[in-house]
């Protein structure tokens, strides 16, 4: 009898606790939302696959700026490009805060760039903007690096003389060493298989943080701790990470030149050393190693993923790679590198990869933002510590926005004389004062890399264009692509 009675006490409380939920949603003009459980919240309503497509099923429903509730976790999902658009860009300074997520605050420790907010964050993100565009990102410079890093790309390719091999590694490789040169200053061999090991643990995170283990670490951190599972594995993995970084600080601080950085490691030390006096710095340590692990995670498996992708599309559909290369071959020939002015000239090519971006989706929940204070949005109140999640997916299949949007559709982004038109719905880095740090870099290595290598090989696979599923292989945090073993012929 006891313990009945103490379990309906317990059910009174819980209950208790949910109608105060409630009320406190009434209270604080909250937007409209599902009902959720004790506990759970609205967690038994959503895809475990594919988070995202219940949002936006959900959305239909209670509009395109609703509540639900993540656990305990407040949340509220701002829905289609012009919920977007209002927020991020119109209210931007208001929308400027960063979600602490669990998964990300272990890995960081709570430092760098992509989970800092207030000072911290402004400093971080105006310091490492500068000092990648010092060192090229955008532009001249960087275009050099990247146009030397595909010519390895092509060679290693070259060397599978036209068999069968899965790409996910060159492409790995390829990208990331684009972004050791930016952050490290050298660039690393294909073979090195210290290189390849911190790839595969890069490519891990991102598959677990796109996993249901990801999503429950996310949302019951406290729990997840004590529960054996991969991300204890994984934890350790990341470490192995940061050691690597520390270690390339080591070697940086031992051969620093301050009249003569090589690379944002050296830029961030000496600053790190004019500031050394100032208490309440934000340059030290603990900032510059989460902030090249944020760099150097962001950097690498995004966009190796998108230029997967985009093999894969161009192997589903050859007549489009071939007018492609008729394209590319019209203007740049086979005598030069492509450079970033071409694309204006490639309309076609340029279309294509839009599109590429568009229906993968890389990113389809965005990285979460979070009210530092109340937010009066819309008529509603977002109160301080609710979690804010702008659904990009949303965005890039807005039916609204787009003619097809759930079909790969290069018109999407030409005119009717063929000529290449923006849509301000291409939101594949987010907006405002949040969007992605590296955007101009991933743009540029998108274009150049797969400019080259249509130049110099055509793409297929031994089961032809009906084997390739363009579905994602792992979803939610990110749609990560499939895995295929891929054709490349030399073009004569």
């Amino acid at each position: 009898m006891e313990f009945s009675g103490t379990l309906i006490l317990a059910g009174l409380i819980i209950a208790l606790l949910w109608l105060f939920s409630l009320k406190s949603r009434r209270q604080a003009c909250l937007p409209p939302g599902p009902s959720g459980l004790p506990v759970i919240g609205n967690l038994h309503q959503l895809d475990k696959r594919a988070p995202f497509k219940t949002l936006l099923k959900l959305s239909e429903s209670y509009g395109p700026v609703m509540t639900v509730y993540l656990g305990r976790q407040r949340v509220v999902v701002l829905v289609g490009y012009d919920a977007l658009k209002e927020a991020l860009v119109d209210q931007g300074e208001d929308f400027t805060g960063r979600g602490p997520i669990p998964f990300l605050f272990k890995v960081t420790r709570g430092y760098g760039l992509a989970i800092s907010n207030g000072e911290r964050w402004r400093q971080l993100r105006r310091f490492t903007l500068t000092t990648l565009k010092d060192f090229g990102m955008g532009r001249k410079g960087m275009e050099e690096w990247i146009q030397e890093e595909s010519k390895h790309l092509v060679a290693r390719i070259d060397s599978t003389k036209a068999a069968p091999f899965d790409p996910t590694y060159f492409m790995s490789c390829t990208v990331s060493n684009v972004i050791c040169c930016l952050v490290f200053g050298q660039r690393f061999s294909y073979d090195d298989e210290h290189f390849l090991h911190l790839l595969q643990i890069i490519s891990e995170a991102l598959k677990f943080g796109s996993s249901p283990w990801g999503q429950l670490y996310n949302i019951f951190p406290r729990l997840m701790e004590w529960l054996p599972g991969p991300q204890h594995t994984l934890f350790a993995r990341i470490e192995e990470l940061r050691e690597f970084i520390s270690k390339k600080i080591q070697e940086h601080g031992d051969t620093l030149d301050p009249s003569s950085p090589r690379d944002y490691i050296d830029c961030f030390l000496i600053r790190l050393s004019q500031e050394k006096h100032i208490p309440t710095t934000e340059f030290h340590y603990d900032n510059l190693v989460s902030t090249v692990l944020n760099l150097y995670l962001a950097g690498t498996e995004t966009t190796s993923s998108t230029i997967r992708f985009a093999l894969s599309v161009l192997i589903k559909y050859p007549k489009v790679q071939e007018n492609m290369q008729k394209e590319i071959d019209s203007v740049i020939g086979q005598e030069r590198c492509p450079y970033m002015e071409d694309r204006k000239s490639l309309p076609f090519t340029d279309a294509v990869l839009h599109e590429i971006q568009r229906l993968m989706d890389i990113v389809p929940m965005n990285i979460p933002h979070y009210a530092v204070q109340d937010i009066s949005f819309r008529g509603y109140t977002i109160p301080k510590d609710t979690i804010i999640i702008p659904l990009l997916h949303s965005v890039l299949k807005e039916e609204k926005q787009w003619a097809t949007p759930w079909s790969f559709n290069p018109q999407h982004f030409l005119d009717q004389n063929g000529n290449f038109k923006k849509n301000p719905a291409f939101l594949p880095f987010s907006a405002g004062k949040r969007a992605c740090v590296g955007e101009s870099l991933a743009r540029m290595e998108i274009f150049l890399f797969l400019v080259s290598l249509l130049r110099h090989f055509t793409f297929s696979c031994s089961g032809g264009p009906d084997s390739i599923d363009l579905s994602p292989e792992f979803s939610s945090f990110a749609n990560v692509p499939r895995r295929y073993k891929i054709i490349a012929t030399p073009r004569c």
